[in-house]
């Protein structure tokens, strides 16, 4: 069960880690110490009750069908392969993150602005829900529990790194070599778990 929490651990982090508007805005505000503990508790929350809901509920029903199974796990290694070439697109691309300094938000305006960028997101859906619901049909009861127990995990590591670590991070992100290596390991990271599950659909 270990290696298959580690399995969700790996898939979640995956996901997670790959920049995007979010993880932008848990950075920032935890450069300027804006709230930097409410927004991260948000956003690991909101990924946790997703990931949940696909892990089982979606995972199950898709679990009962072998012929479900296989399309999901089929659509899930393309989306994972697709999702690599737009991190090493990304890589080749260059970003960099933006430093512009604001004036510290109420607790009320930034709840609502965290929950609109973390559920307004239609790719949160996707990630959480479809995707890492489909992946943990794959395995057998209570296995699927440990895989989603894994992102959630992986969630609330990153969410609180990101935002803690951010006074020190975001020096380093304003440079463009540091997004693309991130980028880089993304991609390697998406390709690496597709392959694993198109292995896995081969033995059906």
């Amino acid at each position: 069960m270990l290696l298959t929490f580690l399995k969700g651990f790996g898939v979640g982090s995956g996901l997670i880690i790959a920049i995007g508007a979010q993880n932008a805005f848990v950075l920032s505000h935890g450069v300027r110490k804006n709230h930097y503990i409410i927004i991260p508790l948000i956003c690991a929350i909101c990924d946790a009750l997703l990931i949940a809901l696909g892990v089982t509920g979606m995972g199950t029903i898709i679990a009962s069908s072998k012929n479900l199974s296989l399309i999901a796990g089929t659509g899930g290694a393309g989306f994972l392969l697709i999702y690599g070439i737009n991190s090493f697109r990304s890589a080749i691309k260059g970003g960099r993150l933006s430093e512009n300094q604001k004036t510290e938000s109420s607790l009320k305006t930034t709840i609502l602005t965290t929950l609109a960028i973390t559920l307004f997101n239609p790719h949160v859906y996707l990630d959480t829900v479809i995707l890492l619901g489909s992946i943990s049909s794959q395995f057998k009861q209570p296995g699927h529990i440990f895989f989603g127990a894994g992102a959630v995990t992986a969630s609330f590591i990153w969410f609180f790194s990101l935002s803690l670590g951010g006074k020190m991070l975001a020096p380093l992100f304003t440079k463009e070599l540091s997004w693309r290596i991130l980028d880089t390991l993304v991609g390697i990271t998406m390709w690496a778990i597709a392959l694993s599950m198109l292995k896995v659909l081969l033995t059906f």
